[in-house]
Formats: structure tokens, sequence, C-alpha cells
């Protein structure tokens, strides 16, 4: 099992998300933030965000000419 909320699990995360999408013809913004030590975790995070809206691509890829 992989932990999602390291820097570099958020990396892999943003990058199986972006390329799921390009494959279906979607572009998506994805970037991770680095969000400090969380009391609950017991360590620190990093989240995955997008410019998606309800996990749903906002634009098709631009079409090459």
């Amino acid at each position: 099992m992989s932990d999602y909320c390291t820097r570099d699990g958020a990396a892999r995360l943003a990058a199986q998300i972006k390329e799921f999408w390009r494959k279906r013809g979607f572009e998506v913004d994805i970037e991770t933030r680095d969000e400090g030590f969380v009391a609950a975790m017991r360590s620190a995070r990093t989240d995955v965000r997008s410019d998606m809206v309800n996990g749903m691509p906002r634009r098709p890829l631009p079409q090459a000419s």
C-alpha cells in the first residue's frame, strides 16, 4: 500500500491522475502542496490539488493541427 500523503507519494499520485485523463483526451492541472505537520496524522502531509470539478476535467486536450 502506498502512502499518498508523503511528498513522493503525492507526486506519483498526481502523475497517475494526469496520465489517466490525458489518455482519455483531457488536460488537467495538478500540483502538490506541502501542508506541514498534522497532529492527527503525527506527521507532515503533502496535498494533491487540481483544477478538476467534482473529479472531472474542465477542458479537452488542444487538437493538433
